[in-house]
């Protein structure tokens, strides 16, 4: 079917774009701030016009066609050129009282909040910043209740779940930005019996862990790797702060596993020394991540950036730097 593309109302590709993206027609009106009848007419006048019917009732909400399938990555894409390109910059600065709402864990607020504190006081001092504690490895249902704006931090299961809906099609509703890449290391204090030999895995295993674990659970990523190995080690001491770990540690013969910038920010650092895994261990990506429908304000679109700003800031141009998962 021929499309007179000159005709054709962009704002229907809009309503498209959302409802593709969340799969509910309630859910697309609310970010559209809609009613859903007119989500659903938008979406009759779009099949008229396309000569195809896009979705299907599904359960509680809507199912693509594989026509729609095929066309929603063009769309969103070319939607989202468009907004860069005639709406760049339309945060007010001078003006703006928004308060932002900011999941992670206290070694990420360490090294990110100066700068963006510092961004904010130059081009928008009238905000607000509230860092609330990461206490998940998965923040989508804090994000879709609006428990925060934004989550930051290692979200493997996340992006990869985003990442695969996104190749095939399939909607999401959530946003992600990659800020930095983290490395952790072995953290004991300096006069430790294993801080003057090799760190080998059998010393590693054989020693008393203190593990950062954000959800209480005595088991961490590092503890995947070791089970991966046919190892263990023992969590003497489970806490929920980076600072904290780096504190006991430092007054103990425990061992932990921290992110490798972060222990010079940790008040204690020349009374500590770190040492590499003895273990292959991948870098951690450090994401950000929020809902789609927090992102079509200017002010998010701010946020974004100055936070990309105060990343590259604080690693002086390096992407190597520390993560957030329970270690």
């Amino acid at each position: 079917m021929d499309v007179n593309f000159r005709t054709l109302d962009l704002n229907l590709l809009r309503v498209f774009d959302e409802v593709m993206a969340e799969r509910n027609l309630t859910r697309a009106a609310r970010n559209l701030s809609i009613t859903q009848p007119a989500v659903s007419n938008a979406l009759r006048r779009l099949r008229e016009v396309l000569g195809d019917e896009l979705v299907r009732r599904a359960g509680a909400g809507v199912e693509p066609t594989p026509r729609a399938l095929a066309l929603w990555p063009t769309v969103r894409d070319a939607l989202r050129q468009l907004q860069h390109t005639l709406a760049p910059s339309g945060f007010d600065g001078a003006t703006a009282d928004t308060t932002f709402l900011l999941a992670m864990a206290d070694a990420t607020a360490a090294e990110l909040m100066p700068g963006l504190v510092k961004i904010a006081e130059l081009e928008a001092p009238g905000i607000s910043l509230r860092v609330l504690p990461l206490t998940t490895r998965d923040p989508r249902r804090m994000l879709e209740h609006e428990e925060a704006d934004m989550a930051i931090g290692y979200f493997p299961a996340v992006i990869a779940s985003l990442a695969a809906r996104s190749q095939s099609g399939v909607g999401f509703p959530f946003e992600t930005q990659r800020l930095y890449v983290g490395q952790y290391v072995c953290v004991m204090r300096r006069d430790h019996p294993l801080a003057n030999a090799p760190l080998t895995l059998d010393a590693y295993c054989a020693a008393r862990h203190l593990l950062v674990s954000f959800s209480g659970r005595p088991y961490g990523f590092i503890d995947q790797t070791l089970g991966a190995l046919g190892r263990e080690r023992r969590i003497a001491v489970t806490v929920n702060q980076f600072f904290t770990a780096g504190r006991v540690v430092a007054n103990s013969d425990l061992l932990t596993v921290l992110p490798r910038h972060f222990v010079n920010v940790t008040g204690v650092n020349e009374r500590l020394v770190m040492r590499d895994l003895p273990f292959d261990q991948p870098l951690v990506h450090v994401d950000a991540v929020w809902h789609r429908r927090a992102q079509h304000g200017h002010a998010h679109e701010w946020l974004r950036e100055a936070l990309l700003r105060s990343a590259g800031a604080a690693f002086a141009g390096s992407l190597l730097d520390q993560a957030l998962p329970d270690a």
